[in-house]
């Protein structure tokens, strides 16, 4: 598998921004409500992304590094702003569905963590490429989180009737149905070997999953070193 392939194949499944790093939650929680939401709001996060991730890699060796997390935060504003104004021109109707989750866009944890962690790191041609993953990847997971959400809390899929509205579960339209979505498909990524990254750490590295006593111990550690 070359590199650019790869990058697309860790975004969509071994590093999936939502089922895997559990990145950009919110949106995903918030927004997950029907399939269509999941496919509008996944692929705007995902344009922005792309061209983010194509400037950043450009400009990478020009931009102080001192202000790099400000620079990163102008262009993806700049981006957002541009696709929030194309999403009110022509497509109305998912500007009113997703209200004010597009300009949030603008803090979105995958946006400038694969900034950081990656176009400011390498060659436009897979940074372009990692944003096309990533992208894919979370529009993925809001798609399916959407689907499986709209079938069990109201019977439809894509707005058509699949399924009487007798057998619908009212909780899978409410937030805590977006939690017991989301935990089942981890929970199946798991059973499959796709780890999530906290999983990670706690079967590779000894971590035994509290954050906050391993914090602890590590300022006891650096105390004592400090004394000697």
């Amino acid at each position: 598998m070359n590199k650019y392939m790869e990058r697309l194949y860790n975004g969509l499944i071994k590093e999936n921004p939502t089922m895997v790093l559990m990145l950009g939650m919110c949106p995903t929680l918030a927004v997950s409500t029907a399939a269509i939401n999941g496919v509008s709001m996944g692929l705007s996060t995902m344009a922005v992304l792309v061209f983010s991730n194509l400037i950043i890699s450009i400009l990478r060796k020009r931009i102080p590094n001192e202000v790099r997390l400000p620079a990163y935060i102008v262009i993806v504003a700049s981006l957002v702003t541009v696709t929030q104004l194309i999403i009110k021109a022509y497509l109305p109707t998912v500007d009113k569905a997703l209200g004010q989750f597009i300009p949030l866009i603008v803090v979105n944890c995958i946006i400038l963590g694969r900034a950081e962690a990656y176009a400011n790191k390498n060659e436009p041609g897979l940074a372009i490429m990692d944003g096309v993953g990533m992208g894919l990847g979370f529009t993925v997971a809001l798609t399916l989180a959407g689907s499986v959400r709209e079938i069990l809390g109201s019977g439809t899929l894509f707005g058509l009737q699949i399924l009487p509205k007798s057998a619908a579960i009212a909780i899978f339209g409410q937030p805590p149905g977006a939690y017991l979505v989301i935990a089942l498909f981890i929970i199946i990524m798991n059973a499959i070997g796709i780890k999530t990254r906290q999983r990670q750490l706690v079967e590779n590295d000894g971590c035994n999953g509290n954050c906050a006593a391993c914090a602890m111990q590590c300022d006891d550690r650096k105390g004592k070193e400090e004394a000697k």
